[in-house]
């Protein structure tokens, strides 16, 4: 068998998706979606970036309790859809592909954020010592996360069901191409998996089956209502966002990818090391090669998707370790045609921190192309 050498810029197939590049524009989440529903901006800013091979969606949430920052998109009111829509086609009609990324944040939330005020959801009622995102009259606010409540079991087939109708209503009607379902970073279904925050001692808790079991049932019922060759997953074995934690991660990741195997997905997407820090931690070593070979051991065809401060050179030693694709996330803040720009080798945008989160087109939509696409 010859290796030949993948480039970026080869196209590649993910599942059902046939995808015209490598480079995948991670989920960025940039709270501009008041009431939760998405934006004419917002359709500008995604069609922009739509030379990768693939747009994932900053996170939107599957239901109300899901939420846990201001102006985040959901996915479970018909507004909501329709304004996605918009974003579909914008993002269609200039060629590209995009998922919306499937979100249940659990106990990285605020009561303002919650139905009636309710206190957030979580596996157990451990508060994760982190901050949310709050924007009153276009002020933002960085506050303490309020203290969850634990979920009772009775509660989880409906937490099952919120994701498997958001994963429906995407792609019957808001017309996105594939889903991705979140479940790193310390959001809710992170929070099952972990031992720093699953406390519990039924059938999702104790056991490494157990606290995976909220993630297999989840990816069951969304790959059964819109096919597992239209839905990937995104997983950070070691990142120590949003207060999580594990025991020990390397056997819980083996046996999380090895059930996935089965299921046909699209893409398996791993952050590597901390989010947005460091790629490689000390006191949390990982062998993402040996996770790599067992979710192939077990029979995952699904294109294997690496993400966590990329540069071009980081970008192709990964395609030459054996990724398939690779995900870029600030980067794309600041540059949208940042293919053609990975193509030339630069130069590259500086980004405007104190837009990311909130805001309107300044530091959003107004980041400048290379000259010559805005001459052609």
């Amino acid at each position: 068998m010859t290796h030949h050498k993948t480039t970026l810029f080869a196209p590649v197939q993910a599942g059902s998706l046939h995808l015209s590049n490598r480079i995948v524009m991670a989920s960025l989440t940039r709270n501009r979606a008041p009431g939760a529903v998405p934006t004419p901006l917002m359709a500008r800013y995604y069609a922009q970036r739509a030379s990768a091979g693939l747009l994932i969606t900053e996170a939107t949430a599957v239901s109300h309790q899901g939420q846990g920052y201001s102006d985040v998109p959901g996915l479970y009111g018909s507004d909501q859809l329709d304004g996605w829509k918009q974003v579909t086609q914008a993002v269609h009609a200039v060629g590209g592909k995009i998922a919306v990324q499937l979100w249940h944040v659990g106990r990285v939330s605020h009561t303002d954020l919650q139905p009636d005020g309710a206190a957030p959801v979580a596996p157990s009622a451990i508060t994760a010592r982190t901050k949310t995102v709050l924007i009153r009259e276009g002020v933002v606010s960085y506050v303490e996360t309020s203290a969850p409540r634990a979920l009772l079991a009775e509660e989880l087939p409906g937490i099952v069901h919120s994701y498997q109708a958001a994963a429906r209503s995407a792609m019957e009607t808001a017309g996105f191409d594939g889903v991705e379902i979140h479940a790193a970073n310390g959001y809710l279904l992170d929070q099952f998996l972990k031992t720093g925050s699953n406390r519990r001692t039924d059938d999702y808790g104790g056991s490494i089956e157990n606290r995976a079991r909220l993630l297999l049932e989840v990816v069951r019922t969304v790959t059964d209502a819109v096919g597992g060759g239209r839905t990937g997953i995104r997983l950070s074995p070691v990142t120590p966002s949003n207060d999580i934690h594990d025991s020990d991660p390397q056997p819980l990741f083996e046996y999380v990818v090895r059930q996935l195997a089965t299921l046909n997905l699209a893409y398996i997407h791993i952050i590597q090391g901390a989010t947005g820090g460091q790629r490689e931690l000390l006191d949390r070593p990982f062998d993402y090669a040996g996770l790599q070979a067992r979710y192939r051991t077990a029979g995952g065809k699904g294109a294997w998707m690496v993400n966590n401060g990329l540069d071009r050179e980081l970008a192709e030693q990964a395609l030459a370790n054996g990724a398939d694709l690779v995900a870029f996330g600030r980067l794309y803040i600041a540059n949208p045609d940042l293919v053609e720009r990975l193509r030339r080798g630069g130069p590259y945008n500086e980004g405007d921190r104190s837009t990311h989160y909130g805001g309107a087109a300044k530091g959003y939509t107004d980041y400048p192309a290379l000259e010559h696409l805005q001459r052609s």
